[in-house]
């Protein structure tokens, strides 16, 4: 499902500077000058050192933080709130522990016109949809890791979301659970019939965004400016041992500096 130069944008920034405190002399820029167009059909990786404002660049990308410069464009419209159209998983799972997991899941819809039984009704499809059945009524400190991280996924897609952002959501699992979770995305962004239209993906682990990625956002140290783009032309599905991953990895984690 990777995207063509010609397809449309789903979401820009342009020119955005983010910085903390004041802006004069600048003491806390942690973003500055990115230009970055997302595409329908595309999953990008965002990679790069530690502190260079990655996450930040989410939260400015669904309008969760606003910028100090530069403007943010949802299908060529300027996003000026939260856009309600993305929705994102967290990398820490940020389950509320006195909710079951419908519950938890139907806080993805919290403020959509629908009724209570839609809410629920479309609340149980996505627990379906990504493998949590028989776990309706349990509660977070019930479920290991991988399952935590499985509801945080159906809360954000319950609501169908055109982008999905995801912020290290394997980071704090174990590798194995995290090798079968990635898979488990990669079938439902595989999946035409399923949303979403793209995904952004913010993570320390280059050979993860190697291996699910059409392109990937290396940034520079603080302040975080692109470095390069990185386009990955392997064709899918692909082998995680391969010498061409191998090798791409490489690549980009020399440019991480």
């Amino acid at each position: 499902m990777a995207a063509g130069s010609d397809s449309p944008k789903l979401v820009e920034l342009r020119g955005v500077t983010k910085a903390y405190g004041p802006m004069s002399p600048r003491p806390q820029v942690v973003l500055e000058h990115i230009n970055l167009a997302v595409r329908q059909h595309e999953f990008v990786s965002i990679v790069g050192p530690s502190g260079c404002g990655k996450s930040t660049l989410l939260r400015i990308m669904m309008g969760l933080a606003k910028p100090e410069d530069g403007e943010v464009f949802y299908h060529d419209h300027k996003l000026t709130g939260v856009c309600e159209a993305m929705s994102m998983v967290f990398q820490t799972f940020a389950l509320f522990p006195w909710l079951n997991v419908v519950e938890n899941v139907e806080l993805g819809l919290e403020g959509k016109p629908f009724p209570k039984e839609e809410k629920r009704k479309r609340s149980l499809d996505a627990i379906r949809v990504i493998g949590l059945e028989g776990y309706e009524e349990a509660y977070p400190r019930e479920l290991s890791g991988g399952m935590k991280q499985r509801v945080g996924l159906a809360r954000a897609m319950v609501s169908e979301p055109e982008i999905l952002l995801m912020d290290e959501p394997f980071s704090a699992l174990d590798p194995l659970t995290s090798t079968h979770l990635r898979e488990e995305v990669l079938h439902l962004w595989a999946d035409p019939a399923l949303p979403p239209e793209a995904v952004v993906m913010v993570t320390h682990n280059v050979e993860e965004a190697v291996y699910m990625s059409d392109r990937i956002v290396v940034l520079t140290s603080r302040p975080g400016t692109i470095a390069r783009e990185v386009p990955i032309e392997i064709p899918r599905p692909r082998d995680p041992r391969s010498p061409e991953i191998y090798r791409l990895v490489d690549e980009i984690t020399g440019m991480i500096v």
